[in-house]
């Protein structure tokens, strides 16, 4: 479905990504992992648009989309929880959802506002609630509900869990555990790489911008050298 192939990205004279290789085939969670700074923000917004590679391709469903907008990349089914959430602050919950709400590429309507509210109650009961008065958790549930309004055939998440209390933390993974269940293809960051091995098929880690290591997780969980690249 997704396939990245030789990647280079630039900021400036800075290399960042040097020929990552990545696929991520319909249906699968793919987990993303390195230590700060070694590139998995920067190769996410890379196939979404928000940096133009350098050299390489992105292809989309075997179309070449290789440094489309990302409003494009949006329009063909993939859904992005960015790092920071980036909900609207002035708009209410119900607004929040209802404005990326949209039919996937078949024209289906899996998620509606009903089935996102259904998967967290907290924003049920905060619906008038502009996004500024929402707790940090909240927040990021509702980012996760927004994405999912576009009825995406891959979502991304990048940090979702990051800086939330356990409680929130266990809820999101528990959300993650059940898109997988639907059949939404995922990409997910995370600094909890055994979480990120419980809920991914595959896994690939960056170092300085290359793929230093990928396979099956059932098989890197257990590999000595996945906690090596990673620094614990």
């Amino acid at each position: 479905m997704l396939q990245i192939e030789g990647l280079h990205t630039h900021y400036g004279a800075a290399h960042v990504l040097r020929g990552v290789t990545l696929m991520i085939e319909a249906g699968t969670s793919v987990g993303l992992l390195g230590r700060n700074g070694m590139g998995k923000t920067t190769l996410i917004r890379s196939l979404m648009g928000y940096v133009r590679p350098s050299a390489g391709r992105v292809q989309w469903n075997q179309r070449e989309v290789t440094g489309d907008a990302p409003e494009r990349m949006a329009r063909r089914g993939i859904g992005y929880v960015p790092e920071g959430r980036g909900i609207f602050p002035n708009l209410s919950v119900r607004e929040n959802l209802v404005m990326a709400a949209r039919p996937s590429i078949d024209g289906s309507r899996a998620w509606t506002i009903e089935r996102v509210l259904g998967t967290f109650p907290r924003l049920a009961a905060r619906l008038a609630h502009g996004g500024q008065q929402l707790s940090g958790g909240e927040q990021q549930m509702l980012a996760i509900g927004r994405a999912l309004m576009t009825n995406p055939q891959l979502l991304i998440l990048d940090e979702a869990t990051e800086g939330l209390a356990p409680l929130v933390v266990a809820e999101i993974w528990r959300v993650v555990a059940d898109i997988r269940a639907t059949g939404i293809a995922t990409l997910v960051v995370d600094r909890d790489y055994r979480k990120v091995g419980e809920q991914s098929d595959q896994l690939v880690v960056l170092e300085k911008g290359r793929v230093v290591l990928a396979g099956p997780a059932q098989t890197l969980r257990g590999d000595p050298r996945l906690a090596s690249f990673l620094g614990v």
